[in-house]
């Protein structure tokens, strides 16, 4: 609740000294506080916190809620329904004691060393490998009522985004600690109702506002629901969160100008809100925003709160106006908490156990300093480069005491108050009745089908500029007429050209579309981790309809390239040969096409993947039995898993016969067959070879899928 004046809540640049026992505002109670005297301290009075926040949650279970006073600020307009007025299945979460912990590897651990080592490692080399832990949080509690918005403060590595991904059930490893919603543990029930809204808008850049929307909506409300009424549900969402005015603008990206960032939070936030979860998390939804706009953001979640739901979100370093907006605020220094309660009541706390600025000034600047282990009375003086030295040790050691007087001063005026309302909250939150939804039966708002086709038009549309871009049919034209040029209308007579052309296809078919699939999942990984984690779609269908979606531009551009090489060439002239030399190029590049998406997926790094890619060819290059007919039986092998091999054979067996004849020397025939580079392809049955191009189709798409499903869904921490 925002006081109408607060002297804490100006902001002011912080250009001078603050002392700590100076005297601050008259209306706060600062006492003057001596060394190892603690009979000063009054208990800070977190009954009157905890009634006010009970106060709180049982108004948003049954006040009726009027939006127009902010909601004029986010929409511009007024509606005669209101979206944020919908009922939802309120929830209240509490954690309490939660912890978490990662291993660290031998190179970090050999720069960080822990107050209290797991292992008892001695200076042997053995010894030193050992892993160690890394406490991350550290018996973290808190509450969030329906109506309530949570925020989380901390300096950087501090554990809030950790924290929120650990309330949002996307946090990997184990988690130890209680952490209840309504009373039970996270599950898939939970998950739909959660909306989880990352600190990256993770966002197609050629899709509209409005499109984005809709095929999120398309994909997330139940199959109950006709396609008008999803895109009627979009266009109040849009309403609600003031993007009218950009609905038919594309989202934009580094390159590409689109929308605003406000704008394109407020997009992120739309897509959760599409479900109308009952709880919602979003990690830092104001950063890199100017105060006009997060001040909107800020809106809108009150908005949303007001609805009645739960609402928790990282902040960095709000304004004292923004600060004031939360109903209640936590504030970690390393994994630890140092306050939990009323964002109004926090400039109370702090003073009571003898921590209070000398002037008025941003409460959440000022908790940000004692989080880092800034007290008031450390004053930061111009001091010469021997002195500084001497002082940096001094200054370390004082801002670690700092950071443990505080969580010596939370545990003993606020830990066992706050589990006492924790405890009695639960008991309320296992007796409230809550309405089921219609569709917590089905693990999947859409069947599978339904999620195909969405993806599959969602990927041709954002795609389509990528796909048939100006420089990749440039780059075939080129390279086509180019070939054609070179080997304008070969004759038999000059077999060696004919075969090199033959051979050209299947490398160049080979490389290509290789080199374009590897890009295809780790540029989406973010999108589809994003998307996995909220239970959007099932793997299976993004991943068919994103390999379906490719398939325009991956069999187009190769038939314009045969169209022109194959006729300027001089190969067969008949449509029969014509047409199985374009089926050899197109098998070949589907083929291609699938050990590019197993290699991208495998490995999500586009410049290690390349490198693997690169190596790849250049092997089926050598061994595609063009430039060496005889190879080493103890490498032989390698030609066989070479699909460039298996084509080029293919493609031998359409364009030459057994018994035909060419002019090797001047007035001399030989057989085609006796050709050092056909004999050594062979012209013989060639169904081996079309199998074991199928087995590689279907296998390499088979690895690619099963790399995809080694992706967490749950994302990083």
């Amino acid at each position: 609740m925002m006081p109408p004046e607060d002297p804490y809540s100006g902001d002011i640049n912080r250009s001078g000294p603050i002392t700590r026992n100076s005297t601050a505002s008259p209306s706060r109670t600062i006492i003057n506080r001596s060394p190892g005297d603690n009979s000063h301290i009054r208990d800070f009075d977190l009954e009157k916190q905890g009634q006010d926040s009970r106060r709180i949650s049982t108004a948003a279970r049954t006040e009726p809620h009027d939006h127009d006073s902010e909601n004029n600020i986010v929409s511009g307009c007024p509606s005669s329904r209101s979206f944020l007025q919908k009922p939802v299945h309120r929830v209240i979460l509490k954690f309490e004691d939660v912890v978490y912990k990662i291993k660290l590897n031998t190179k970090i651990a050999s720069c960080w060393r822990p107050s209290k080592p797991t292992s008892t490692a001695n200076s042997s080399p053995n010894k030193e490998r050992q892993a160690v832990e890394k406490t991350i949080l550290n018996g973290v509690t808190g509450m969030v009522c329906p109506g309530e918005i949570l925020a989380m403060l901390g300096p950087s590595g501090s554990g809030k985004t950790t924290l929120l991904s650990a309330l949002g059930g996307r946090l990997e490893g184990k988690v130890s600690g209680s952490i209840l919603f309504n009373g039970k543990r996270f599950g898939k029930s939970m998950k739909r109702k959660t909306g989880f809204v990352t600190q990256d808008d993770v966002l197609y850049s050629h899709l509209t506002v409005r499109e984005t929307l809709v095929y999120a909506a398309l994909l997330r409300l139940p199959r109950a629901l006709s396609r008008q009424e999803k895109r009627e549900h979009v266009d109040a969402i849009i309403g609600e969160l003031g993007l009218t005015r950009c609905r038919n603008t594309i989202i934009g990206g580094p390159l590409l100008r689109g929308v605003s960032g406000g704008e394109r939070k407020r997009v992120s936030i739309g897509q959760e809100m599409l479900t109308n979860p009952s709880l919602l998390l979003l990690d830092e939804p104001t950063s890199g925003l100017d105060s006009t706009t997060a001040q909107r953001i800020i809106v809108t979640l009150r908005n949303l709160a007001r609805g009645g739901r739960t609402i928790i979100t990282t902040i960095h370093q709000p304004s004292s106006r923004l600060f004031y907006m939360f109903h209640k605020v936590i504030l970690l220094s390393e994994g630890n908490l140092i306050y939990y309660g009323e964002a109004s009541a926090a400039m109370d706390y702090f003073p009571s156990i003898g921590f209070a600025p000398s002037y008025p000034m941003n409460p959440a600047d000022f908790m940000l300093d004692l989080a880092n282990g800034i007290a008031p009375d450390m004053k930061s003086e111009d001091d010469t480069i021997e002195q500084a030295e001497l002082n940096a040790r001094k200054e370390l050691e004082d801002q670690k005491n700092v950071r443990q007087n505080l969580i010596l001063e939370y545990k003993k005026h606020l830990a066992s108050k706050i589990k006492a309302e924790l405890h009695n909250v639960d008991d309320y939150s296992n007796g409230q009745k809550q309405p089921r939804s219609n569709c917590e039966k089905n693990e999947w708002a859409t069947s599978w089908w339904e999620q195909f086709s969405v993806l599959l038009r969602r990927s041709l549309k954002e795609r389509r500029h990528e796909s048939f871009g100006a420089l990749r049919i440039f780059q075939v034209l080129t390279v086509s007429t180019l070939a054609g040029l070179l080997w304008w209308q070969s004759k038999v007579s000059h077999i060696q050209d004919q075969v090199g052309l033959l051979f050209f296809f299947s490398i160049f078919w080979g490389f290509f579309p290789l080199f374009n699939a590897i890009f295809t999942f780790p540029q989406e990984s973010s999108m589809l981790i994003k998307e996995r984690s909220s239970g959007m779609y099932r793997l299976s269908s993004y991943f068919v309809a994103r390999t379906v979606g490719d398939l325009p531009m991956e069999l187009i551009l190769p038939t314009v390239f045969v169209c022109i090489t194959y006729w300027m060439g001089g190969l067969r002239q008949d449509a029969r040969s014509f047409a199985l030399t374009l089926l050899i190029i197109l098998y070949n590049v589907l083929v291609s096409q699938g050990l590019g998406l197993a290699m991208g997926a495998a490995l999500m790094d586009v410049k290690q993947a390349t490198t693997l890619s690169s190596v790849t060819m250049l092997t089926f290059l050598l061994v595609g039995g063009y430039y060496i007919h005889t190879i080493p039986a103890f490498i032989a092998w390698l030609k066989y898993v070479s699909f460039s091999y298996y084509c080029y054979k293919l493609l031998i067996g359409v364009q030459f016969s057994a018994e035909e004849t060419y002019e090797c020397a001047p007035g001399r025939t030989c057989l085609v067959a006796d050709y050092p580079a056909i004999r050594a392809a062979g012209l013989g049955d060639h169904t081996i070879d079309v199998i074991a191009l199928a087995v590689m189709l279907v296998g390499y798409r088979l690895l690619a899928y099963a790399a995809l499903r080694r992706v967490k869904s749950t994302g990083s921490c």
